[in-house]
């Protein structure tokens, strides 16, 4: 029987034969982790692929991120580990409803968190990140915005600036909006003496209660750098196994034992190796227009945001 040690070492020798660079989004399993070229939130690993010169691109998280990947590198060849590998937040909205919405709201600038599909951010004014929205919302001279898929990330950023106007959709995170307030409250009386790290995709109610509120990248920055000791994370569960094995002299305690996406724990190290072999995986196509079309959103996101 093959160890995941047997695995791991096969990839790594695949990776340099065939050219491949590997990115891994944050809530994926260490054992895929360990393996990966890149780490981190899903624009982050786009960016880095698209810096490196690699002709072949693994993406070990879900489809649109794999999306977002060939659309920044459209000269390479991106595949998905898992073709089952999808986006809930993302599928809640397609074109028809969107366009509805823009035609409901007229004279709102779109805005749409980068959980959507590619198809979908080509009609949309401006992309946003989890980390980016507030500078993104900000820095936008349109004082009305019409926000989607997440009113949990909207909100929070809503509350921000007092001074715009927003709409949302009624879409969200099926994994972060499982935890309640009472989750939170539970976890504090078990751990007085920890920071509470959530990601805005919660309910505001959960939200509320944080010490820190950010992406995934910076909740793991906030509790890697900090001095406090003890932490309880309230996004996917992956963090606090990656951040036992960064900070072994700090305790990282799971909010809920409902903050697990099945999604980004259907790719497995075998689906990477697979994919490698050609037999498994997904080669992402985009059109053209799709491809110029979405970019255009997210050109818009690095002018406002940097």
């Amino acid at each position: 029987m093959r160890t995941t040690k047997d695995i791991q070492d096969e990839i790594m020798r695949l990776k340099k034969e065939k050219d491949f660079c590997i990115l891994v989004h944050a809530y994926q399993a260490h054992s895929i982790v360990e393996i990966a070229d890149f780490t981190g939130d899903s624009y982050g690993l786009s960016v880095q692929a698209s810096k490196v010169p690699n002709k072949n691109v693994i993406m070990c998280g879900v489809r649109f991120m794999a999306e977002t990947v060939k659309v920044l590198s459209p000269d390479k060849t991106v595949y998905l580990a898992n073709p089952n590998a999808g986006c809930p937040m993302a599928d809640q909205i397609d074109i028809p409803i969107l366009k509805g919405l823009q035609e409901k709201y007229p004279g709102y600038e779109t805005v749409a968190y980068i959980n959507t599909s590619t198809e979908l951010k080509t009609i949309c004014d401006t992309i946003v990140t989890s980390s980016s929205a507030d500078k993104i919302i900000g820095n936008i001279e349109n004082d009305k915005i019409l926000f989607v898929p997440d009113p949990n990330l909207g909100g929070w950023i809503a509350k921000r600036h007092p001074n715009k106007d927003f709409k949302f959709f009624q879409g969200g995170c099926p994994t972060h909006m499982r935890i309640t307030k009472d989750e939170v409250d539970e976890a504090k009386s078990a751990h007085p003496d920890a920071l509470f790290l959530v990601h805005p995709e919660c309910r505001a109610e959960v939200v509320e209660l944080a010490d820190y509120v950010g992406s995934t990248t910076g909740i793991m920055d906030y509790a890697k750098k900090s001095d406090a000791k003890e932490f309880i994370i309230g996004t996917e569960a992956s963090i606090v196994e990656h951040l036992q094995y960064e900070c072994p002299d700090k305790m990282f305690y799971p909010l809920s034992v409902g903050l697990i996406c099945h999604n980004m724990k259907m790719t497995t190290l075998v689906d990477v190796l697979n994919t490698m072999n050609g037999t498994g995986g997904e080669e992402i196509t985009l059109s053209d227009d799709v491809i110029k079309g979405a970019k255009k959103s997210i050109d818009r996101m690095i002018a406002l945001g940097g």
